[in-house]
């Protein structure tokens, strides 16, 4: 079985889990199936659905939306600092209606 960055993509759901956007696999699959994630622009709605590098997600994360590009793909599920170093943060934006 080869690594994730061998092949140049690797599967939403994994992703998700990898850069601890979600505690669990399932957790991240269950985000993905309720279409709370946009790859690219589009809603993505197939936890395998694959991510390259250079890829931008937006994703709700407690009470905020994060928008980030990938920078490189992770190789496995490391601690924070390790998976913050595989993208950027773009911006983040408050729902509306809230203070």
């Amino acid at each position: 079985m080869s690594s994730p960055g061998a092949a140049g993509s690797i599967r939403l759901d994994k992703l998700l889990w990898y850069l601890r956007f979600a505690r669990s696999r399932s957790i991240a699959q269950a985000m993905v199936a309720a279409g709370h994630i946009r790859l690219d622009g589009r809603r993505v709605t197939r936890a395998s659905a694959a991510v390259h590098s250079g890829a931008t997600l937006v994703l709700p994360v407690g009470e905020r939306i994060e928008v980030i590009r990938l920078l490189s793909l992770p190789l496995r599920r490391g601690p924070a600092p390790e998976a913050e170093s595989c993208y950027l943060r773009l911006g983040a934006e408050t729902p509306t209606g809230s203070s």
